[in-house]
């Protein structure tokens, strides 16, 4: 009787290895020539933004010295190269799972690839971004300097750090991120901007604010 038993717990476990073989075997052979098929268009991708000289161009708009600032290194050819290898990197683990019948594992793996198009969006607002802020930076100072104004260099750099933080921002709610408390943080911001510049009205300019309002009354009562 035990005998009979345990024969029949081999078979049938020897049943699940067979049916599951097959779709084994598939799903590694598609894991295999993904990863291959990856890497090779990583490095067709690569070889083209090199010969482009994308970043030549990125380093004549201003964006090396923006990334040096945060410590990063200007290297577009791998950065698209990467994102290229890990999109089709989650589409062949996305068909492997499909086959395994690993539904939850293909459930997120569908949310990630969905993920893709808002980092594309949140890297091309950063990057104009800093490219509006170093042409702003450079319309402020001069501005200032052609009025014959003190402090040309500070307002041009504070204008930069302005668009690059709201720059920011908008690309971490592309993202996703935090969105209640980076609205809550805009909103802060604004408000604080605003209330500074009326204290900074009321207390600079009240003398001429009040001889204007004298000036206005007796053209009034005349």
């Amino acid at each position: 009787m035990w005998t009979d038993i345990i024969t029949q717990s081999f078979q049938n476990a020897w049943v699940v290895v067979v049916n599951f073989l097959p779709s084994f075997i598939a799903a590694l052979i598609i894991l295999i020539i993904g990863l291959l098929v990856a890497s090779v268009l990583r490095t067709i991708f690569e070889r083209i933004i090199t010969v482009l000289q994308l970043d030549s161009v990125l380093r004549k708009l201003g964006l090396e010295a923006a990334l040096q600032r945060g410590g990063l290194a200007l290297n577009s050819a791998r950065f698209i190269g990467a994102l290229v290898y890990w999109f089709f990197v989650v589409v062949t683990v996305l068909a492997a799972s499909d086959i395994l019948g690993l539904w939850g594992l293909s459930s997120f793996l569908n949310e990630v690839l969905l993920y893709f198009p808002n980092v594309i969006a949140a890297v091309l607002i950063l990057v104009a971004a800093i490219l509006v802020a170093n042409f702003l930076r450079s319309l402020v100072r001069a501005s200032v300097k052609g009025a014959k104004l003190h402090g040309a260099k500070f307002l041009g750099t504070l204008t930069w750090w302005i668009v690059v933080v709201f720059g920011f921002l908008a690309a971490l709610l592309q993202l996703g991120v935090a969105t209640e408390l980076i609205q809550s943080v805009v909103v802060g911001v604004i408000g604080m901007f605003a209330l500074a510049g009326g204290l900074a009205f009321g207390l600079g300019g009240k003398d001429y604010a009040a001889a204007w309002i004298s000036k206005f009354k007796s053209h009034t009562e005349e």
